[in-house]
């Protein structure tokens, strides 16, 4: 999910209503204190004539970027609690084209009056349907290569006769398609619905195709936002939606796949999928113990639910990354606001320390030097987090640690992943060398 409002030349701010005769006449800075004064006990005021765009560190960069005004700073001590001061204020001020941001500085509280309010036309609906209909076309192809290399297993004749048609049997990609795209689909309505609910301007998801270039088609899905979120619990409301909404649906099909995939002798040549804790639990829940174990261990892409199902978790894990725009980041920076900028650093150098082990990572480390530092500012900050919603964010980043793999798909190495003691010996069964994806 991104947190960017409008910012082209079309989709700048506009009026909502005209301003008052009332406003004209006495001044929109009269008003505007007018106004604030219901709210706050002012202290201290400030008035600004001249033409103010220049960035301030209490306002959001992307509203200057849109050409906003700062018009008017307050500090006082609010006659009311944050949440009604602020949809009282809100009120007010959409009637003289203002929007109000709420900072804390020194223990006094803080109004800003931002001219230009955030209202952007609706998007054509066209490309998301283009991008859904190519995804889905190429992650037909990705489960149709599942099960062509499924097939090739027991009859590699009939896999070869299938793969020289493909395009005619693409429906044999089916399960891995409707699993993979259900996983994303309810992780974006996730942040869609949630974000509907709050009155926001959000766009549909658009989906972004991979067809022969990975083992998943598809880079996931993505949503925009395109208003500033008003305080906290509609951060965390809009950022955990999407990967609790996703993993509903990911962890019961990870589930249901391992108890159709088959097990068999690590040979070389396969690609290990890796190991996260749930994805370990989930195999020891259904083989009875952790593989690979003894050279044996479970052929994922012998079962599509299964593959798309792991997917959806690394999925969910990667969104879940606690910095910037990521999920995880909008839920890490409701938890404890600022202070989350102070984590990037950290945070980063642990991904850049993972790209020297795979350099699955190299990509995603790249993307974060880009655009990790940018953090979803609400424009109320004062309003606290509420008890159960920063339970669920709290479970969300337990869901994080339980969901990310260290090592995605790395070459298989038997002897630097020992079985944990008293792990019991499954059968082994003939089938082919572990998680061979066609064309590999």
């Amino acid at each position: 999910m991104l947190n960017e409002t409008a910012s082209s030349r079309d989709n700048r701010p506009v009026l909502r209503s005209p301003i008052p005769d009332e406003a004209r006449q006495d001044g929109v800075g009269s008003a505007i204190r007018r106004m604030v004064a219901e709210v706050l006990d002012i202290e201290h005021e400030t008035i600004l004539e001249d033409d103010l765009t220049a960035p301030n560190e209490e306002v959001p960069s992307v509203m200057f970027a849109m050409g906003n005004r700062l018009n008017a700073r307050f500090v006082g001590r609010l006659l009311m609690d944050s949440e009604t001061a602020y949809e009282k204020l809100d009120k007010q001020f959409s009637t003289i084209d203002h929007l109000p941001i709420f900072r804390e500085e020194d223990g006094k509280h803080v109004i800003l009056a931002l001219q230009g309010r955030v209202n952007p036309p609706p998007r054509s609906w066209w490309p998301n349907l283009i991008l859904f209909i190519a995804t889905v076309f190429s992650v037909l192809l990705v489960g149709t290569d599942l099960a062509i290399g499924n097939i090739a297993a027991t009859d590699a004749a009939r896999a070869q006769a299938i793969a020289d048609n493909a395009l005619l049997e693409i429906w044999r990609g089916l399960p891995y398609a409707i699993s993979i795209l259900l996983i994303l689909g309810a992780h974006e309505l996730g942040h869609y619905f949630a974000a509907r609910r709050h009155k926001l301007a959000v766009t549909l998801p658009y989906f972004i195709p991979l067809p022969l270039l990975s083992p998943f088609g598809t880079m996931g899905a993505f949503i925009q936002l395109r208003q500033p979120m008003r305080n906290r619990k509609v951060l965390m409301d809009v950022g955990a939606a999407g990967p609790l909404a996703g993993l509903v649906f990911a962890i019961p099909i990870l589930f249901i796949g391992l108890a159709s995939a088959r097990t068999g002798p690590i040979t070389p040549g396969g690609v290990y999928e890796g190991d996260s804790l749930l994805y370990a639990f989930a195999k020891i829940v259904t083989f009875g113990q952790f593989l690979p174990h003894n050279g044996i261990d479970v052929y994922i892409d012998s079962s599509q639910l299964a593959w798309a199902g792991w997917t959806g978790l690394l999925v969910s894990a990667l969104n879940l990354i606690p910095i910037g725009q990521l999920d995880g980041g909008h839920i890490l920076y409701s938890l404890i606001g600022e202070r989350a900028r102070l984590l990037y650093y950290p945070l980063l150098g642990v991904m850049i320390i993972l790209v020297f082990i795979t350099n699955v990572w190299l990509f995603w480390v790249i993307l974060l030097l880009l655009f990790g530092r940018v953090y979803a500012t609400p424009l109320d900050m004062i309003t606290p987090l509420d008890k159960p919603r920063r339970a669920i964010g709290i479970i969300a980043l337990v869901a994080f640690l339980l969901i990310f793999v260290p090592t995605p798909l790395t070459p298989n190495n038997v002897s630097s992943r020992p079985a944990p003691r008293g792990s019991v010996e499954i059968e082994q069964a003939s089938i082919p060398p572990l998680f061979t994806l066609s064309g590999q």
